[in-house]
């Protein structure tokens, strides 16, 4: 174990790696203390968020959204063989492979819920964003060039705009939720950045109760 989150997840060693395998391009044999700090970090955002979703009622992702995005991850590296390598270098089942994927949809879903459904862009804000952003930005990388009119691109900033405020909430959100979390990380080396428990003194010092409830998530 590395972390408990909320005395109810247990974040494991496997975990990580596990995370970090789906990622191309990072090293699994040799694992980078950054990387895994990362990870960590990305577990703990998520198990916070499943954990609000499984405060309401929300729809879980589909076989056939499964298949997809595990079609879709695997398009992602160089070929199926080396995507197959990585999992079992580091002990990742198809099994465990379907959950994490399960795991990242139900996710999206509840964040789409919650934010997507809700934000709005309106029409002054579409033409402010064009005429104070993207008519000098396409005028300072595409010189000579004319600037499509508005009403041309005005599909694409109000999308962009959306984007943003999505991430911006879920920013918001994510905070919140951390600072009211306890969050208990038990290795010392990848305490850094990541909140510890009121009075804990510094990650991985001392025993840490058992949570209640608590079971190893293998997503």
């Amino acid at each position: 174990m590395v972390a408990v989150v909320n005395d109810a997840e247990v974040i494991t060693y496997s975990d990580l790696l596990w995370q970090l395998a789906l990622q191309p391009n990072v090293p699994i044999d040799t694992p980078r203390q950054a990387d895994l700090k990362r990870a960590l970090e990305l577990l703990i955002d998520q198990r916070l968020v499943v954990q609000e979703a499984d405060k309401l009622p929300h729809v879980h992702a589909t076989e056939e959204e499964i298949s997809k995005a595990e079609t879709d991850l695997i398009k992602l590296f160089p070929s199926q063989a080396e995507f197959q390598r990585r999992l079992e270098r580091v002990g990742l089942t198809a099994e465990h492979l379907r959950e994490i994927i399960h795991e990242r949809i139900d996710m999206e879903k509840y964040l789409d819920f919650r934010f997507r459904s809700f934000t709005v862009v309106t029409p002054q804000e579409v033409e402010a964003y064009y005429k104070d952003v993207y008519v000098p930005r396409h005028r300072r990388t595409r010189p000579g060039v004319v600037v499509p009119e508005l009403k041309a691109v005005y599909d694409a900033i109000q999308s962009e705009l959306v984007e943003r405020k999505i991430e911006s909430d879920t920013d918001d959100f994510l905070e919140e939720a951390r600072a009211a979390a306890q969050i208990t990380v038990l290795d010392e080396s990848l305490g850094d950045g990541v909140q510890k428990p009121e009075g804990a003194g510094g990650a991985g010092r001392g025993p840490v109760p058992p949570a209640r409830g608590a079971r190893p998530r293998t997503r």
